[in-house]
């Protein structure tokens, strides 16, 4: 009976923090949500333009600066990490959007559009962390955010190789999980830096 009542505290504790990180996640990708689709407003989808090659690019500036900032601890052009953090949640979902698109895809698309496709990624890639959080636990909440931004950083490096082998792998995941981890781990790094709404 004294197990019985363990193993129940334990899938409790376990159900608690799992809509914990829920609605953790959620508040943090209001916050880029947000951001994202005011600067769709402002400037249309002129990411559109970019090759998936040059959005890792821009990933990867964005990832290294977090790591320089980590390291020296001062800013001289006056951006934070959250706000680098954002960047890549955003620039990850536009990857996952192009890496969808066709020729036929138009280069200019309604804000709505762009917010249902936003919405769709990200549904998405909550998926694939919540059966990766049952596999492994919250194991990311012990983890430092410097080892968040490393992890990105390798993530990066395995897409810049694929990119270059022509999107060809032998046994890797491909492309498109590669960015949900990094879209993943940048929410984790934001959740732990709690920015504000």
């Amino acid at each position: 009976m004294l197990t019985f009542q363990r193993s129940n505290i334990k899938t409790f504790q376990h159900y608690i923090a799992l809509n914990n990180t829920s609605a953790e996640f959620d508040h943090v990708i209001t916050i880029c949500r947000n951001i994202f689709i005011k600067k769709t407003i402002d400037y249309g989808t002129a990411w559109r333009i970019l090759r998936p090659e040059s959005i890792t690019d821009q990933i990867f500036i964005k990832a290294q600066r977090i790591r320089t900032l980590e390291e020296k601890k001062v800013s001289k052009v006056g951006e934070d990490i959250i706000g680098e953090y954002i960047g890549i949640v955003n620039y990850c979902v536009i990857a996952m959007m192009q890496l969808e698109s066709t020729p036929e895809t138009p280069a200019e698309l309604e804000a709505e559009v762009v917010s249902a496709m936003y919405d769709e990624k990200v549904k998405e890639t909550k998926d694939l962390m919540f059966a990766k959080n049952h596999d492994y636990g919250e194991a990311w909440r012990d983890m430092r955010i410097s080892s968040l931004t490393d992890l990105i950083l390798m993530k990066l490096l395995r897409v810049k190789q694929i990119e270059d082998n022509k999107g060809q792998t032998l046994v890797s995941e491909g492309v498109k999980a590669n960015y949900q981890d990094m879209l993943n781990y940048s929410v984790f790094a934001l959740i732990k830096l709690n920015p504000p709404a």
